[in-house]
């Protein structure tokens, strides 16, 4: 290859690197910089842009496009494809504001956040938006890595295979052994949690769950040992269990069964209350007072009545077999 194939090729690569992270990239610039004139830069862009629509399906960019207000050239779908700023920064926000994982754990996913979703140019800035709170960030007081063990438990959902776990209680840190039906993975509060049928009708017996449809909810970085079986359990579809229904029901993961309550609110923010409890219905306001009812799972939602004070009193509760 002589020198100026040799330059052009440099060029051309160094000028679609440029574009792949999302710079724009100036004529003019790139002109005083590789020592040629801006018609040589132009042909180069030209080639950049010939090349990705000829291959616009193995690469999955639309085209180089020419910004007036940038005053240069941008990909124009790889730029798309990233998260902006303001959407990165919300991201990153909520996982710091989680406070699910190891500080380790959540430098590098910060970090890998950062690097493949921003494009590169931005990448100083996202960091810089965070940097105070990644710094003060304060880890759960489990300090467990649990991601491999969650994923084992998702790979043992979507293949319907019963898990059996050594799991430590919220209570004296006793350890019990389960044989489960796993269902879904939810987070709340600080927490991953599995729900799940429990497989082992003398132990079902210490468990208000018997004979009906509600699972089970364990704590993820609570489950000390995990045994994916290879046997397999089957779920009828219209019994199937529906986490998005589960998870509007049920406050703070406390399992239990379904029921109705009706309650007054007397507080300022009603939407407060409806966005705690998604299943809240108004059924009326009188004198400033909402009269609410709101199906919900298990005992979590009697922390939160006794949570709210004065501003909420308890008129009937109902319970429920089915969602």
């Amino acid at each position: 290859m002589d020198s100026d194939k040799g330059n052009k090729v440099e060029r051309a690569l160094g000028i679609y690197t440029k574009l792949l992270n999302g710079y724009t990239v100036n004529k003019i610039q790139e002109a005083q910089d590789y020592g040629v004139d801006t018609r040589t830069i132009q042909r180069d862009i030209d080639d950049i842009r010939n090349f990705i629509e000829l291959d616009s399906k193995g690469i999955g960019h639309n085209s180089v496009f020419y910004s007036r207000k940038e005053k240069g050239y941008r990909l124009e779908h790889i730029y798309k494809m990233k998260f902006t700023n303001s959407e990165v920064l919300a991201i990153c926000k909520i996982i710091l504001d989680s406070r699910a994982f190891t500080k380790d754990e959540m430098d590098v996913m910060l970090k890998k956040l950062i690097e493949c979703c921003v494009p590169k140019c931005n990448n100083d800035l996202v960091k810089e938006l965070i940097g105070n709170e990644q710094f003060h960030y304060v880890e759960p007081q489990h300090k467990t890595v649990f991601i491999d063990t969650m994923w084992n438990i998702g790979q043992a959902i979507k293949h319907y295979q019963f898990i059996e776990i050594d799991y430590e209680k919220r209570k004296g840190k006793e350890m019990v052994t389960r044989r489960l039906k796993p269902l879904a993975i939810m987070f709340s509060e600080y927490y991953f949690y599995l729900t799940a049928f429990i497989d082992d009708e003398e132990i079902q017996q210490n468990f208000d769950v018997l004979n009906d449809s509600f699972p089970t909810i364990y704590r993820i970085d609570r489950i000390k040992n995990l045994k994916v079986l290879d046997t397999r359990f089957s779920i009828q579809y219209n019994s199937r269990f529906e986490e998005g229904e589960f998870r509007k029901r049920v406050q703070f993961m406390y399992g239990g069964k379904l029921q109705r309550v009706k309650f007054e609110y007397s507080g300022e923010s009603i939407e407060a209350i409806l966005d705690r409890l998604p299943t809240a219905r108004i059924l009326k306001k009188e004198n400033g007072i909402y009269t609410i009812s709101a199906d919900v799972f298990g005992k979590g939602i009697d922390m939160w009545l006794r949570s709210q004070g004065d501003l909420v009193k308890v008129l009937t509760r109902n319970g429920m077999n089915s969602m």
